[in-house]
């Protein structure tokens, strides 16, 4: 039965059943057939993207398809292009899914996914929430993300929202006037599952635990917990699991990508193998055994609008010694973690936040290159960042404007732009940092 979910995408001209038909193909594979075919695919994408792809042409120097040791590591400077600039032969904005990356890592930039490609990204979310029992097209989502606060941008989501059957907590104000209302909320709905930024979730399960409150208990219906965008620590997961009453299951994806790992019912954190390729690298690009920690390099298989052929992700992490090419599982992810910012009127607000606010400036013409976010005191914040050429009065007025109606009015920010941002010893930049 194809329901409200799946049409929508069939609607927009992501061809689902296709997708999850060929991804259900790929996990039956045996591990012969599976080396093959990843072996194909690898081959396949590279030879498609020298030859339709100039940009990509242009980094490599060659139409010939070298060793796989020796093509280039992308990185997210290389990419900071305008898109147009990027995409394949026969691929336009018309025709392709576009979005921007978080800019987590403090390095934004556009990108493009043919529509087959997407629709396996959808296929691969689809089968992992199906391992704990949630399926997207009748299962009710408690979803703690952000959302546009611009009208437009805001009944889109809400009505994205709809179609998804999800009911969104936003998380720009986690003071507990506001989680109380969002545990009323649990108690008159019947959600299957959570899922969101991870220090959102952990503010409300702290939140939970002030009040003495087992949410399973008050929500019954509940199934799972799936968080995402930052760092899982092992003291939270502990109090999440305690306070919710249900499992917690940690994901770790990337918008321009897919779903990179997902925790399975065993819980160990299993790479996607079907749709990505995934490398350990050392300083050198030098590919590390299993069990060495480097940086995680990644190849999507089957976007033919836009390479990602050995992107360097910016995350740091080790895969483990147990893991095959057919099943590699993630052992540690360093990296990722976002600071709350606490606010004078006693607002707290994830880092993640920010996001929304700089997106007001992120345009396409890859002028802004990175930029962090410093919190000195409570009502005052340094954006540092490299560009191009300076912000002007104009852009950092409507910075201004964004940050009164995500945050609160009357926060003092100042610009910085600099030559270079200082990242941390992993070589990690992070994108807000509170010094309170």
């Amino acid at each position: 039965m194809i329901s409200l979910f799946d049409i929508s995408l069939q609607l927009n001209g992501f061809p689902i059943q296709k997708a999850k038909a060929d991804l259900d193909a790929i996990t039956r594979l045996s591990e012969k057939d599976f080396l093959e075919f990843l072996e194909r695919q690898k081959h396949e994408i590279v030879h498609f993207h020298l030859h339709n792809n100039p940009f990509y042409n242009e980094l490599t120097g060659t139409k010939i398809v070298p060793q796989w040791e020796d093509l280039p590591v992308l990185n997210k400077q290389n990419l900071q292009k305008p898109l147009q600039e990027r995409l394949s032969k026969g691929y336009t904005p018309k025709n392709v899914y576009i979005n921007k990356t978080s800019g987590s890592s403090g390095t934004p930039f556009v990108f493009a996914k043919d529509k087959y490609s997407h629709a396996l990204t959808w296929a691969s979310n689809i089968m992992r929430f199906g391992w704990f029992g949630i399926d997207f097209n009748h299962s009710y989502q408690a979803r703690f993300y952000g959302i546009p606060m611009d009208f437009v941008g805001y009944q889109k989501e809400r009505f994205k929202d709809f179609l998804s059957r999800r009911f969104r907590f936003p998380v720009f104000d986690l003071s507990d006037e506001v989680l109380e209302k969002f545990l009323q909320k649990f108690k008159t709905k019947k959600f299957d599952y959570l899922n969101g930024y991870t220090s959102s979730i952990v503010l409300f399960a702290k939140f939970l635990e002030q009040k003495n409150v087992v949410l399973k208990e008050i929500c019954p219906s509940l199934k799972a917990c799936f968080v995402t965008s930052e760092m899982l620590f092992a003291s939270d997961k502990k109090l999440l699991e305690k306070q919710f009453g249900i499992p917690i299951i940690n994901e770790y994806g990337a918008s321009e990508l897919d779903l990179i790992a997902f925790e399975n019912p065993e819980g160990e954190w299993q790479v996607n193998s079907e749709t990505l390729f995934v490398e350990i690298l050392d300083e050198n690009d030098r590919v590390l055994p299993y069990g060495k920690e480097g940086r995680i390099v990644i190849t999507s298989l089957f976007n033919k609008a836009n390479p990602f052929i050995r992107y360097d992700i910016g995350d740091i992490g080790i895969l483990d010694e147990k893991s095959t090419l057919q099943k590699p599982i993630l052992k540690k992810l360093t990296g990722r973690t976002n600071d709350i910012a606490l606010l004078p009127s006693g607002k707290k607000s994830p880092g993640l936040t920010f996001y929304y606010v700089t997106k007001s400036i992120i345009e396409d013409d890859g002028n802004v290159k990175e930029f962090i976010i410093k919190q000195t005191k409570s009502d005052t914040f340094e954006i540092e960042y490299v560009s191009t050429k300076e912000l002007d009065s104009n852009q950092i007025q409507k910075i201004n404007e964004a940050i009164s109606l995500y945050l609160e009015p009357d926060l003092n920010f100042t610009f910085t732009r600099k030559m270079v941002l200082e990242r941390s010893n992993r070589g990690k930049l992070k994108q807000f940092k509170s010094y309170l």
